[in-house]
C-alpha cells in the first residue's frame, strides 16, 4: 500500500516562496502519475498541477501557471511543488496524489480526484502579511 506524505508547508508572506515535497518513503514513484491538489477554506478541492509517470508531461492550473513548478528527484522518490510569488489566495491545504499509470504520457489538472488512488493527508500553506 503506497503511503504518501507531504511536507514543506507553512506561513509565508505574499511574494514569498515555499517548496512542498511528496514522498512515499522508500518506494519509487517512477511508474506513477502525480497530482497536486489544494483545498481552501469553504471551497472545493482543485487540481493545481500534475505530472505523468515519465515526467515529460506537466500541467498547471491557470491560477498558478508561471509561479508553480512540479518536479521530482532523479530516483523519483520525492515529487516537489515549488511555489513562488505566493499570493493570499494560494492559502489552502495542499495534497499530493498518485496513481499507477506507466502508459500515459499525459495528465490534466482537470482530471477527477477519482483518478488518483493514493492520497497524502495534506500540508497547510498560509500566505499572509
Amino acid at each position: 500500500q503506497l503511503q504518501l506524505v507531504e511536507s514543506g508547508g507553512g506561513l509565508v508572506q505574499p511574494g514569498g516562496s515555499l517548496r512542498l515535497s511528496c514522498s512515499a518513503g522508500e518506494f519509487s514513484l517512477h511508474r506513477y502519475a502525480i497530482g497536486w491538489f489544494r483545498q481552501a477554506p469553504g471551497k472545493e478541492r482543485e487540481g493545481v498541477s500534475c505530472m505523468d509517470y515519465s515526467g515529460s508531461a506537466k500541467e498547471y492550473s491557470d491560477s498558478v501557471k508561471g509561479r508553480f513548478t512540479i518536479s521530482s528527484d532523479d530516483a523519483k522518490k520525492t515529487v516537489y511543488l515549488q511555489m513562488s510569488r505566493l499570493k493570499p489566495e494560494d492559502t489552502a491545504v495542499y495534497y499530493c496524489a498518485a496513481v499507477w499509470d506507466p502508459h500515459s504520457y499525459f495528465c490534466s489538472v482537470t482530471d477527477p480526484e477519482s483518478r488518483y488512488r493514493y492520497w497524502g493527508v495534506g500540508t497547510q500553506v498560509s500566505v499572509s502579511a
